[in-house]
């Protein structure tokens, strides 16, 4: 990729660091198996183990068992198993985003997130933002609510954890697994392979384990308009307000490329255990993924003749994204009174990214968009880095009183370079400016989080506990950055500017209040009430320079895509909850029922808006609103061989305030930098993003075949419908509309091997997950069919066989 700015390349060198001692107390939490005895799954949310019936939070978790046989292979699939969760799946090029309890104010999106801090996800006992795929994983936890006083990386909405397999001391092990697929809409065959190793070099006291994967998915959204010579060919071919063309007039100018929506993944996690006794160990990991594709997994609404997985760019947008962790912990058993659990971690994470940016241009009117080739691209590169140090005392004593101290500091540098071409263009001055950038920019910033918290559990009565919790944090955030516009005669490269910049920061206390009572041993209610809270931080746009105007009419000078010192930093937002579930098992275990209702108060909401100069994406605070619901999981074992599963949950999440001059429109299409407005967000505004009704519904049943075992698997999952934006009927945006979609396998095992056939999306369903941009960006601008409004779109059908061997 070539830049006009100074993007540095570093070698990352580190050494790994995370995990858990496979001989810790099961107040360390992090070994214990995933099933005890009589199936019950067991987690660590609370920081010790305990089974979901004695959990007295809400909790949803999947075995490694249940992720290989429903297929799930990576965090955009557990929405389906996971009440009060919606997760829009848009494709290898992102995470994905994701909404846990309504807690979203802003619009969808085609592209997904690449990080929200909204929520934390973690790999072992390491926070990072990134869909780590689900190879050698033990279970998978999601936490409902926030979760400050438990984890270092206090969260406002939940937590995802991610449990590895740790390393065996005692056993050599390992495990091969192989696979194809088809997809329907696609035209290649889609493979995967993944290999597991564990090796005791010294048993009882040091093991090594290594999981490598490699998954190829081969992509279903073609691309029918892509030029063919950047600046030269006719991007519409037809003319102005003509989307039609000739065959001669596309073959002239346009080519079509299939499938770029494909994933090329490559993940490995490695781990050395070293225990020199029974009271202490040390575990080094080191993991690293990364993603390559070339384009969105979205269509284009039908513009210029485009089909439902066709997209109507004229480029193609080619996704790079990779991250390394690397992470040492320390558990260590303290004269059988307190366990001591510290991590170290560094994890970096880039993204670089291309997208047709044709359509911005055109509406900035500055005259170079008249041009009958005029077309452009972007070039980006994304750089998040963060260093982290977590220490938590766990108490061991025993008595009626058991707590958790922690400590944590975060730091998190992020880099941002980003241009904006206009290849070949008559204005460029080809010894000057030979790649013809328009608009180029950096931004650097820091946030730096500290914090202490803790809980203590009071068990009054056998059958009576209350837990008090407390976090006290403390963050500051600083910005740098500067703009050029070299088509416009200015320096080359931003970093030959002056930069400008601001800072922020903020302290407070969150808290947490919460008891359970077991009315019987298959009867157990709690109640939580707690605070979450969520830091500020820069938003990425460089600021503007020093005298701009805060009064745009008043600005008569070039374009200008800046941040005015009011929008450089966004403050914090918090939320108030109220929880009260119960937990049930029934006749014999054979039904396991988990009930939960929840009201959420969220105040200073952080939520995406736009910039007074260039209308380009911001956070900012304002209003507050509500979220209530219900949530509801089942487990029935009518008979030993079949299990029946399902999930519920009710989400009503809306402002309880209007909010002025927020949400910003077109009017017309093609009319800025005249015409764009903001208008206002109005209390009982329903939040973007989440589904108000959702649920599923599964079954799996085993069939003896000899020595071996014939499972049967169907899972149906329904997800209500999502508005794109706040005030959605106001501002252009639209309710997306409800669906259904099936998976089932038929898997063949025995000892050691495994072999299974899987349809993913059985019926073929065409879906919209999530839109970009909004209705007000379609349209014509000076005779353009613009496509910014773009639809991505569920997965269709995807069937496959896989063989697993462990030995």
């Amino acid at each position: 990729m070539k830049k006009c700015s100074r993007i540095k390349l570093k070698l990352m060198v580190a050494t790994a660091i995370t995990g858990t001692a496979a001989t810790a107390t099961p107040a360390l939490a992090q070994d214990v198996t995933t099933t005890t005895t009589n199936d019950a799954i067991v987690v660590t949310a609370t920081r010790r183990a305990t089974t979901l019936m004695d959990t007295p939070i809400n909790i949803s978790a999947l075995s490694g068992d249940e992720l290989a046989r429903q297929k799930v292979e990576d965090i955009r699939d557990i929405a389906d198993f996971t009440p009060g969760m919606t997760i829009s799946d848009t494709g290898p090029g992102s995470t994905g985003t994701i909404v846990l309890r309504g807690l979203r104010a802003s619009d969808v999106g085609a592209g997904g997130a690449i990080y929200d801090n909204a929520m934390g996800i973690y790999l072992g006992e390491v926070p990072m933002y990134y869909d780590f795929k689900f190879i050698d994983i033990a279970r998978v936890e999601t936490l409902l609510g926030p979760q400050g006083t438990l984890y270092g990386l206090g969260t406002l909405a939940g937590a995802i954890r991610y449990i590895p397999n740790r390393p065996n001391l005692d056993k050599f092990e390992g495990e091969v697994l192989g696979g194809l697929s088809m997809k329907a809409h696609g035209d290649d065959v889609g493979f995967k392979a993944e290999g597991v190793i564990n090796i005791p070099i010294m048993r009882d006291h040091i093991a090594f384990r290594s999981a490598t994967g490699y998954t190829y998915d081969p992509g279903f959204i073609d691309y029918p308009l892509l030029v063919q010579e950047p600046g030269i060919s006719i991007p519409q071919p037809g003319g102005p307000g003509n989307p039609t063309y000739t065959d001669a007039e596309y073959d002239a100018n346009l080519y079509r490329r299939d499938n770029l929506n494909y994933e090329r993944t490559v993940t490995t996690r490695n781990q050395l255990l070293v225990a020199p006794s029974d009271d202490i160990s040390f575990n080094f990991t080191y993991a690293f993924q990364q993603t390559k594709t070339e384009g969105s997994q979205s269509n284009s609404n039908g513009v210029m003749g485009t089909g439902i997985y066709e997209n109507a760019s004229r480029y193609a947008e080619p996704v790079d994204r990779y991250a390394h962790l690397a992470s040492v912990e320390v558990n260590a058993n303290i004269a059988d009174v307190v366990d001591l659990v510290a991590t170290a971690a560094y994890t970096e994470s880039l993204f670089t990214d291309s997208v047709d940016v044709t359509d911005l241009l055109l509406d900035l009117d500055y005259g170079y968009e008249n041009y009958p080739g005029f077309s452009a691209y972007t070039e980006s590169e994304r750089r998040r880095k963060q260093h982290n140090v977590e220490v938590r005392f766990v108490s061991t004593h025993g008595g009626p009183v058991n707590w958790v101290l922690g400590g944590f500091f975060n730091r998190d540098e992020y880099q941002s370079d980003y241009a904006e071409m206009t290849p070949n263009h008559p204005w460029c001055d080809q010894d000057g400016n030979p790649s013809c950038f328009e608009y180029v920019s950096y931004i650097s910033s820091e946030v730096k989080e500290k914090a202490i918290f803790g809980e203590a559990t009071l068990q009054i009565i056998p059958q009576w506990q209350i837990t008090g919790g407390a976090r006290y944090f403390d963050y500051t955030s600083q910005i740098a950055g500067a703009a050029t516009l070299p088509l416009l005669g200015q320096p080359l490269s931003p970093y030959d500017r002056n930069a400008s910049g601001g800072t922020g920061g903020e302290d407070g206390w969150v808290w947490k209040l919460n008891t359970s009572f077991d009315i019987a041993d298959e009867l157990m209610i709690y109640g939580t009430f707690s605070k979450g809270y969520r830091i500020g931080g820069p938003n990425r746009v460089a600021p503007c320079p020093e005298g701009t105007p805060t009064d745009p009419t008043q600005y008569n000078g070039p374009q200008l895509i800046c941040a005015l010192p009011s929008e450089i930093q966004y403050g914090p937002d918090e939320t108030k909850n109220l929880e009260i579930g119960a937990r049930l098992e029934l006749f014999d275990r054979r039904l396991n029922l988990n009930l939960a209702y929840f009201h959420i108060d969220w105040d200073g909401i952080q939520v995406a808006s736009a910039t007074t100069y260039g209308v380009t994406g911001i956070t900012i605070n304002g209003g507050k609103a509500l979220s209530e619901g219900f949530e509801a999981t089942f487990q029935a074992r009518p008979i030993p061989e079949l299990s029946i599963q399902g999930s519920f949950s009710y989400v009503d999440a809306h402002l309880t305030e209007d909010v002025p001059d927020i949400i910003s429109v077109n009017s017309p299409a093609g009319s800025y930098p005249s015409a764009p407005i903001k208008i206002d967000a109005l209390a009982g505004d329903r939040l973007p993003g989440s589904a108000k009704h959702s649920g599923s519904l599964g079954a799996i049943y085993t069939l003896p075949v000899g020595d071996n075992d014939l499972v049967l698997n169907w899972t149906a999952t329904y997800r209500g419908n999502v508005v794109s934006r706040l005030g959605w009927d106001r501002a252009s945006g639209t309710v997306i509309p409800s669906y259904t979609v099936h998976r089932a396998s038929i898997s063949y095992e025995m000892q050691n091997y495994t072999i299974s056939l899987y349809a993913n999306n059985i019926f073929d369903k065409y879906a919209v997950v999530s839109t970009a941009n909004d209705l007000s960006q379609t349209g014509y601008n000076d005779g353009i069919l613009l496509r910014y409004y773009r639809q991505a779109v569920l997965n269709p059908r995807t069937v496959g066989i896989e063989a697993r061997m462990k030995f």
